[in-house]
């Protein structure tokens, strides 16, 4: 029988709300983009030049963003780099969306693999997607992201690639442990980055 003073509940509460901070962190869009890049290059039928390929998207879809989410922190525009807020969102996603069109059209001036290509084009379209929805409900980034990469490496490698799906369910866990999403939220999400990424690379990547 437990009493209120009895500390297992809250212990339990905080450890859940430890695990699901440090999935949040851990698998945050920046680090599954650099994953997914990295993956996609090593796939090319050239590994080290695809690898080439792989840190030009690195750098115009993670690595910009990311500095641009810190100067945004230091300067108060949003509080942590996940950018909580919606409307923050909406100033953050388009600016995102530049740098990755400018990744685009290095890729396309330079005659990068179709693949590479691919890949950086079904990151554009997600966004491009996000955005009108993100205008008036808070679709979770975080399981768009997931979900299309898993999307993006089942066209690069295969079918089987859609066993790790449990960690697109571990990830949408997290954000609503952490009261970022609702459930929902996190699900629309997950399709979205599936749908738009999956198809985006299929079309132009196949």
């Amino acid at each position: 029988m437990t009493t209120l003073q009895d500390p297992v509940e809250p212990d339990t509460a905080n450890s859940q709300l430890r695990a699901a901070r440090y999935i949040t962190d851990g698998l945050d869009p920046k680090n599954v983009i650099i994953a997914v890049s990295l993956l996609t290059g090593l796939a090319q039928p050239h590994p080290l030049t695809g690898l080439a390929w792989a840190l030009e998207a690195i750098m115009f879809a993670a690595l910009i963003p990311i500095t641009y989410i810190k100067y945004g922190i230091k300067s108060g525009k949003w509080a942590d780099r996940h950018v909580g807020n919606r409307q923050r969102r909406l100033l953050l996603i388009p600016v995102i969306m530049a740098s990755v069109g400018a990744g685009v059209g290095g890729m396309l001036w330079l005659d990068a693999p179709r693949q590479m290509l691919a890949l950086v084009i079904a990151m554009l379209a997600t966004l491009a997607v996000l955005l009108p929805i993100t205008a008036f409900w808070k679709i979770s980034v975080h399981t768009s992201v997931a979900a299309g990469s898993l999307a993006i490496l089942a066209g690069a490698y295969g079918p089987l690639v859609w066993l790790a799906a449990p960690l697109v369910a571990v990830i949408a866990w997290s954000r609503v442990a952490l009261r970022a999403h609702t459930v929902a939220q996190t699900v629309a999400g997950g399709c979205v980055g599936a749908i738009v990424a999956g198809l985006s690379f299929f079309v132009v990547g196949m």
